[in-house]
């Protein structure tokens, strides 16, 4: 109703250097994003003043980039106009939610229209609440088996119907079908791949070509299982076990056992052993 009230009155009054220079400063934030997320590292640190010694890794990398780029200092931090820093917590989820949307469009992007399997677990986090996991696996157009995050959803419960549900809204917000599916992979909890009424029987229902695929196919799990059933491979997993642990609790131990296989080594040497067998003792040492 009133044009001088509307947001473009004020945005066309700034000059062309204040839309550089905020430009600039987003830039610094989204590079320090970036980079933290390219690491796998916290952002927020105990103390995030001004003063502070124990600042988080998002503000240490930025002071970094200030103290090394010219063109980033003159309009970051201290030098920013205003209150415009750009590097409030808020701002940062921002720019990674961001991330996270793009990161998660090239994998769907990549996937494209061809089949897939999902891996799904459910547990609590730090916050009480029960969230839901899920993981896509597919190959890809050069061939290569490829296992990427798709995302958490947030569950009010745990049965069956409420779990498949979740699934179709991540789905139909990343334009995935579950007719596109070719593989579903639980642990052995009763609403997961119970015979009648779990997550993997309501999915068959459906789609009768995604075969379900018990974790107990990890490598971990089949281990314990033959363990359980062969005292020969048992009495070697203790034995490793244990001798993980007397080397691994000591300094000494390590070293006493560095200075036994360096003696059988000389003792090789001197006796005139072949080759192999010294490639062999040099691998131990």
């Amino acid at each position: 109703m009133n044009q001088k009230q509307h947001i473009e009155a004020p945005l066309s009054k700034q000059s062309d250097q204040v839309r550089t220079e905020y430009r600039t400063c987003l830039t610094a934030s989204i590079v320090c994003v970036r980079f933290l997320l390219h690491q796998g590292l916290a952002f927020r640190g105990h103390d995030e003043t001004k003063d502070s010694k124990k600042q988080g890794n998002f503000l240490r990398f930025l002071h970094f980039l200030a103290r090394h780029n010219e063109h980033f200092k003159s309009v970051v931090l201290k030098n920013a106009l205003g209150n415009l820093k750009l590097i409030a917590p808020v701002i940062q989820k921002d720019i990674l939610n961001v991330a996270a949307n793009e990161t998660t469009k090239a994998i769907i992007s990549d996937l494209g229209d061809d089949i897939f399997s999902i891996l799904i677990d459910e547990s609590r986090d730090v916050s009480i609440k029960e969230g839901m996991a899920i993981a896509i696996r597919y190959v890809d157009k050069k061939g290569h088996v490829l296992e990427w995050f798709l995302g958490t959803v947030h569950v009010s419960d745990t049965t069956a119907v409420s779990l498949k549900m979740a699934l179709k809204s991540l789905f139909c917000k990343h334009g995935l079908s579950l007719s596109k599916l070719r593989g579903q992979s639980y642990d052995g909890a009763s609403n997961m791949q119970g015979e009648f009424n779990g997550l993997k029987s309501l999915i068959l229902r459906e789609n009768e070509y995604a075969y379900y695929v018990h974790c107990f196919a990890q490598l971990q799990l089949i281990l314990v299982a033959i363990a359980k059933n062969h005292i020969y491979v048992a009495s070697f997993f203790n034995l490793v076990t244990n001798l993980i642990n007397v080397l691994g609790c000591s300094c000494k131990h390590r070293d006493m056992l560095q200075e036994s296989q360096v003696n059988k080594l000389v003792e090789a040497l001197e006796i005139g052993e072949d080759s192999k067998d010294e490639v062999r003792i040099k691998r131990q040492v």
